[in-house]
């Protein structure tokens, strides 16, 4: 799967910035590893502390275009080749730099040092680049992002329009288990009424710690409550309550891990990714637990690996679960592929 970035041409307002911070040990000098800082603010919002002349700006922007040619002449597996990168130094330098009114010196939110060290990391070491920036643009949002969580994906939007077109919507009580960023949530967050609320769950302490960052930038903690915990382990005061439940959950079979692209199987949480042997596991899990998770004419959506997992789940919801679950439907992703899986409680 490659990962992608929408064009910061529809990126949203600043919005005011919450501090996320690690437990690291403080110290005055540089951190080796700039994307590791204690203050985790997505690189787009941090302040114009720093600055360096244009003539060095240049002299780094020949030096990581030509670390790009030559690390990546063709297309990977992936298709990740000079030009992706080539597209991400352009974002790199959008999000850090801004012109000043000395024509020679431009200012920097991260310094110039720390650029070298950050492309470095992107092109050597294949780390993804919303982990170096902090932050994916999904729908209309711009989520802070950090290692040790999933990078939310395009195609799971969908998730959210699924969940918009159910009677009800608007003012129900929804579930978004296994939150990672806090994507699904905050999405639902900001369609919900009045009386609408959701909950989103995360076994990850990582990713609970983020997911309520975002829903915090956003205004959301009216209508999006962050809980830690393992599937429906935290949901028991909801049981039978939930109008609908909406998931994301690791599909991938533990032995395709090591194949994935570099980006996704040498830096991402295996945690998010890996579903077992057949990367059913969790899947099968979710819906069992459904069934008493939902209430009467409740709504489920799930995303899954695509066509043949898709059908193999919706099946043994009609023939194990049957009882319990109607109008099962197996729904395509951008690409056409079957990746979603939707259906009600009866």
């Amino acid at each position: 799967m490659v990962i992608t970035r929408v064009p910061l041409s529809i990126r949203s307002p600043p919005l005011p910035i919450p501090v996320l911070r690690q437990n690291l040990h403080c110290s005055s000098s540089r951190n080796p590893n700039p994307n590791q800082n204690q203050t985790l603010t997505p690189l787009f919002l941090r302040p114009l502390t720093h600055s360096t002349t244009t003539t060095k700006l240049s002299s780094f922007h020949h030096w990581a275009q030509t670390l790009a040619r030559s690390s990546f002449p063709n297309p990977d597996d992936a298709g990740v080749d000079s030009s992706h990168l080539l597209r991400e130094l352009s974002w790199l330098l959008q999000d850090t730099t801004s012109t000043s009114s000395d024509t020679d010196t431009v200012r920097l939110r991260a310094h110039l040092d720390d650029l070298y060290s950050l492309w470095r990391q992107r092109v050597e070491e294949r780390k993804p680049f919303q982990y170096l920036v902090g932050n994916e643009h999904w729908r209309d949002l711009v989520l802070v992002v950090r290692e040790g969580v999933l990078i939310p994906r395009p195609e799971t939007e969908l998730l959210v329009d699924l969940a918009s077109e159910v009677d009800g919507f608007r003012e129900g009580l929804w579930a978004d288990m296994g939150t990672g960023t806090g994507a699904i949530a905050a999405g639902i967050g900001r369609e919900l009424g009045t009386g609408g609320s959701v909950i989103a769950t995360d076994v990850s302490e990582t990713a609970v710690e983020v997911a309520r960052f975002n829903v915090k930038r956003y205004g959301l903690e009216d209508k999006v409550e962050i809980r830690q915990g393992s599937w429906f382990d935290p949901l028991q005061d909801v049981k039978g309550r939930l109008t609908g439940l909406i998931s994301n959950p690791p599909y991938i079979p533990s032995s395709h891990i090591s194949g994935l692209q570099a980006e996704v199987g040498r830096h991402e949480p295996r945690l998010a990714l890996d579903g077992g042997e057949n990367g059913m596991q969790h899947l099968v899990h979710l819906c069992e637990g459904s069934a008493s998770a939902l209430k009467a004419g409740g709504f489920f959506a799930f995303e899954t690996n695509g066509d043949e997992q898709t059908e193999f789940i919706a099946d043994l919801m009609k023939t194990k679960w049957g009882d319990f679950f109607c109008n099962i439907k197996r729904v395509p992703d951008f690409a056409g592929i079957k990746r979603f899986l939707t259906g009600y409680r009866r």
